[in-house]
């Protein structure tokens, strides 16, 4: 019987978001398990991106601190301590490969860990590697790659609106009710977030703002998503909306913001954390992506999205900065052509509310 199982998952709001199917498969496969997430937590940071994705989801019941950028003895032996005294049965590694010789060397620890099992860690390429889709002209997704690697589990069921869901508590919907309390812009509202960690993603607030201008409609509403250091540059973008704006910068907790959301018409974006979040909770999303990573990995899933993918000859270059071509794949999107996806996809939804009402 599987009592304990850690759960071996780094990265960020995003990266936590697109595994979230995985999460539901291991909490399907092991329902009567203490589930805990093994993790790195920000510098700063009052929780980590996993749990301010999962909270009181109960997908995953605690966590466990992972040292991340340290390879000290005195922090590995710690470490170390910690997992034996939780005495996993299973570890299931669910974190973006990294390497080969970083996977083997994640597993020799686990094993110094004293874990039996380990489930999931992408030994072969061809675990290690998202598949080309050649139908599709395109890459899987981390989700789809993820779910691979856990197949001895069973199906992840990608396709299921239940496997993206959050479970949130009665709680999290009166906090978010409470935040849109009386703003005028609630029935209608559109959700931005212009933001982004990663220069080489920036598609700039000159686009962003011509993209908002071109959108403004009589009485809607634009609510402003994002951290608190992205606040600045949101507020200046959304100077030219006409109509209510909400601004929810370093406000409201991801799972918060996931709600506010859920109730908009269109979310607009850099591939980032609140995109795959409305992604999650069946919001259509116009996404502006650079070609850092290869098509496909990381667009929103499901569909109704639009995403704007200029494939130029360097895709997949994983820059943070590009200095060399100056953003060519960004810099050859046009606003026109986000605002008219948008508009499309806004004029898509005004018909069928306006078809319901009847």
């Amino acid at each position: 019987m599987v009592r304990r199982v850690l759960i071996f998952r780094m990265g960020s709001l995003g990266d936590t978001v697109v595994s979230l199917p995985c999460f539901h498969l291991v909490a399907r496969a092991f329902p009567d398990a203490e589930r805990r997430v093994l993790t790195n937590v920000p510098v700063a940071a009052k929780a980590t991106p996993v749990l301010d994705v999962l909270g009181a989801s109960g997908l995953v019941h605690g966590h466990i601190r992972y040292p991340q950028g340290t390879r000290g003895a005195a922090v590995l032996y710690a470490l170390r301590r910690e997992i034996r005294a939780f005495a996993p049965d299973v570890l299931v590694y669910l974190t973006e490969a990294r390497g080969r010789a970083a996977i083997w060397r994640d597993i020799a620890f686990f094993r110094a860990c004293a874990i039996p099992k380990i489930i999931g860690a992408p030994t072969s390429e061809d675990l290690a590697e998202p598949r080309y889709l050649p139908k599709e002209g395109r890459w899987e997704s981390e989700t789809a790659r993820l779910a691979r690697c856990l197949a001895s589990l069973g199906d992840a069921a990608l396709d299921r609106r239940e496997s993206w869901d959050l479970r949130f508590t009665a709680e999290e919907r009166a906090d978010a009710r409470r935040v849109l309390g009386s703003w005028p812009g609630a029935g209608h509202y559109l959700a931005i977030g212009v933001g982004t960690k990663i220069d080489a993603k920036d598609w700039g607030a000159e686009n962003w703002t011509r993209t908002i201008q071109g959108l403004a409609r009589p009485g809607w509403g634009l609510a402003l998503i994002g951290s608190a250091d992205e606040g600045e540059r949101a507020r200046a973008v959304a100077s030219c909306w006409p109509g209510p704006v909400l601004d929810l910068t370093g406000v409201a907790s991801p799972r918060v913001s996931a709600l506010v959301l859920e109730g908009a018409r269109l979310y607009l974006g850099h591939d980032s954390g609140p995109m795959h979040l409305a992604a999650a909770v069946g919001t259509p999303t116009v996404a502006v992506f650079s070609a850092r990573n290869k098509p496909g990995v990381w667009f929103p899933h499901g569909a109704g999205h639009v995403v704007f993918y200029n494939k130029t000859d360097c895709f997949g270059c994983e820059l943070t900065v590009c200095v060399e071509r100056a953003k060519e794949c960004l810099t050859g999107i046009s606003p026109d052509g986000v605002i008219a996806a948008a508009r499309a996809r806004l004029d898509a939804a005004e018909r069928a509310e306006s078809d319901r009402a009847r």
